[in-house]
């Protein structure tokens, strides 16, 4: 279960709870999500972990998730009063900077010291206080003992106003900091801000509006026009369109009718709808794709892994590297003295701390799930984010996936003197129990009403047809290797469409040619996916030779598979996982329609679920969802994916260098310890601000709209 963390403003803070948790037996598995404040773990070590945090971090409190958008922390931790102390900490700061020249060598200087020190004490008291807590546990490489450290040392040099400036300073940043890094979890927080607030409830022919928690499956709402949608429902009377875009990121209104599902957190167009709840409000559409959206920080990508196991072992080097500076140069340069050189450690020990890194990266990964979110792509974790940006192979299902999925009969060959009547009559009959789609486009090409009376013997061989006595006569509906397998003789194997082959008491009484319409974006997802460096697209089917390679010609695929069994396809995707390089480390994508293909998008190493909207078996079987069907959101998802990993390295590469910067910097003493607070606290805020970047992707082609426009509204 996720619970929600408060009071938790730092990083290396999460990261240090996350540690501690796992040495408890039960909480192996507990995952803090740094960005969303939330951390994941069974319910029944709910006070084992409110225990093991107070002691580990004791402001930081363990609370049952709220609903609604995420505090503003800075108001509930008092944000007046902080500013006043920094606001009186300022004035006392800069009376202390303007005597100071003139007290410091005179028997007044104790006025510089008390006026100075009461600055000091008034923005820097709490961090020093904390700091000499966190020693008591053992703790010594934070951020709070790192600048306690620094200035007092600062202090003790006789460098009093830089001490107190400089502990002003941080404060500041850190001040600005909490609202960067609050502000982006607001953003984030509205970014999927799809859950509705309230439910029109009809009761005895009134309306009362109640918590869409409160409604009952089977219960009737009412949803206005310009309403959100509450909860997944059968629509009873009333027709409309509806915006999908919070859902599928797909701008263009859908119509819908009395008798067609409708799915909550989709925006009703100018009708009015009586809905009768089918779902309740937790396992809606929406509190669905919410829930995966803000687990999806608990799934790491690798990058985030190696930064926090970087950080563990960073501080504590450039903390001995500070202690060394301090110590050796006095003892064995001529002339050097400890004054001198102390200060050049201190500003080391003020750079050493892996804020900027350990906050911005989680936000920039947890504004990447978001974007996408908006885009119709659910992605479960940072992991398959990150893995998407490297993607070698991509196979695709054909059916449902590249082709409508919607069959019609187009021709009808009769052989050895049947009729094309008596073919379809024989054909229809057969398949009168089969749920499959070619089945019911043979019905559909019928036309009459199915005797169920008449069939007997029904058999359903999986990978190759259906074997019934249709008034008397067996009759066989199947495939090509249908009829290899039972050694009818026929005079054509491979026909230019998907074709269903007819036998009557042993004979070949002929075809049905039956074709599947391509999507329209097919062709572009192909030809995005081959621009963004992928280098090999698969399809895999169960059609015939002939269908597929219709399919595969027309949309340039690489090369296909047909006549596949279930287990064919995981045997050759396993074959076809082999064969991508292992150097550098790249990855094969499986994209299905998320229920007949589960096992293959759960061996593939990123399986990717096509047309997701209000399908529970899609959502749950894939590591990413389009919830539109549209194949070409793929490459979406792919440069989602890449403009995210762009950002964080970007993070990185500003954070790591500008710190080493001023390392060398402060090591042959060209740095000042204000400039060492910058390298801290002002990359942090600079990299804050560029994680938020993530979530603000803007799709090439306008049916790509992100969600958020509401016309109706």
């Amino acid at each position: 279960m996720r619970y929600t963390l408060t009071g938790l403003d730092c990083a290396s803070c999460a990261a240090r709870i996350e540690q501690e948790l796992h040495k408890i037996k039960g909480l192996e598995d507990a995952t803090i999500n740094f960005a969303s404040q939330t951390l994941e773990l069974p319910p029944m070590f709910l006070e084992t972990a409110r225990e093991a945090i107070a002691r580990i971090e004791p402001g930081v409190k363990l609370q049952e998730p709220a609903a609604g958008p995420l505090p503003d922390k800075l108001e509930e931790t008092g944000e007046k009063n902080r500013l006043y102390l920094i606001g009186t900490a300022s004035i006392l700061t800069a009376a202390g900077f303007f005597f100071n020249t003139a007290l410091h060598h005179t028997s007044y200087n104790w006025a510089e010291y008390t006026v100075l020190l009461a600055a000091y004490l008034l923005v820097g008291g709490k961090i020093v206080w904390t700091a000499l807590k966190n020693l008591t546990r053992g703790r010594v490489f934070d951020e709070n003992f790192l600048m306690s450290v620094s200035t007092i040392g600062a202090i003790a040099i006789h460098q009093l106003t830089e001490a107190v400036g400089v502990m002003l300073f941080y404060a500041v940043g850190e001040y600005f900091q909490e609202r960067a890094v609050n502000r982006s979890r607001r953003s984030i927080a509205a970014l999927l801000d799809v859950r509705p607030d309230y439910a029109n409830l009809k009761v005895n022919g009134e309306t009362t509006p109640v918590d869409p928690a409160k409604v009952e499956v089977g219960q009737v709402i009412i949803v206005r026009p310009g309403e959100k949608v509450p909860l997944d429902g059968e629509i009873i009377e009333g027709s409309s369109f509806v915006d999908t875009s919070a859902l599928t990121g797909e701008f263009v209104p859908r119509q819908v009718k009395s008798g067609e599902r409708i799915l909550a957190g989709m925006i009703n167009g100018q009708g009015l709808l009586t809905v009768k709840v089918t779902k309740p409000f937790d396992e809606s559409s929406v509190a669905r794709i919410l829930e995966l959206v803000e687990k999806a920080g608990a799934r790491k990508a690798p990058t985030e892994q190696f930064i926090t196991t970087f950080s563990r072992y960073y501080t504590p080097a450039v903390v001995l590297g500070a202690l060394a500076l301090a110590v050796v140069p006095p003892l064995v340069l001529p002339g050097a003295t400890f004054a001198a050189w102390i200060y050049r450690a201190l500003v080391l020990l003020v750079i050493s701390c892996p804020c900027a890194l350990m906050i911005s990266i989680p936000l920039g990964y947890f504004g990447g799930v978001g974007g996408a979110s908006r885009h119709g792509i659910l992605v479960k974790g940072a992991n398959y984010l990150e893995a998407l940006t490297s993607l070698h192979t991509v196979v695709f299902d054909k059916t449902g996936t590249l082709t409508k999925g919607t069959f019609q009969v187009t021709r009808v060959v009769p052989a050895n003197g049947f009729k094309e009547a008596e073919i379809l009559a024989a054909a229809a009959a057969a398949e009168a129990y089969s749920t499959h789609p070619i089945a019911h486009s043979i019905r559909q090409a019928y036309g009459r009403e199915i005797n169920g009376e008449q069939l007997s013997n029904y058999r359903e061989i999986p990978g190759y047809g259906i074997s019934a006595r249709v008034e008397n006569k067996t009759v066989l509906a199947g495939n090509d290797r249908f009829m290899h397998r039972e050694g009818i003789e026929h005079d054509i194997c491979n026909v230019d469409g998907t074709s269903v082959y007819v036998v009557i008491d042993g004979t070949f009484a002929g075809y049905i040619v039956i074709t599947d319409e391509i999507k329209p974006d097919a062709p572009e997802a192909i030809a995005e996916l081959k621009r963004l460096g992928v280098k090999k697209t698969v399809m895999l089917t169960g059609d015939e030779e002939g269908a597929a390679r219709r399919v595969a010609e027309a949309l340039g695929i690489d090369s296909y598979f047909a006549g596949l069994l279930p287990e064919d396809k995981v045997k050759i995707l396993e074959t076809l996982q082999a064969a991508v390089p292992a150097h550098p480390k790249q990855k094969l994508a499986f994209v299905g329609d998320g229920i007949n293909d589960a096992p293959v998008i759960t061996r593939a190493d990123v399986g990717v679920a096509m047309g997701g909207l209000g399908s529970d078996a899609a959502i749950e079987a894939a590591d990413v969802v389009l919830m539109e069907d549209k194949p070409s959101r793929l490459a979406t998802a792919v440069e989602i994916a890449r403009r995210t990993a762009r950002i964080v390295r970007q993070n990185i590469i500003l954070a790591l260098g500008v710190k080493a910067f001023f390392l060398c910097l402060g090591t042959i003493g060209a740095a000042t310890i204000w400039e060492a607070v910058f390298a801290d606290v002002g990359v942090a805020l600079i990299a804050i601000f560029n994680a938020t970047r993530t979530m603000r992707y803007k799709a090439k082609h306008a049916g790509n709209q992100p969600a958020g426009r509401q016309p109706y509204a």
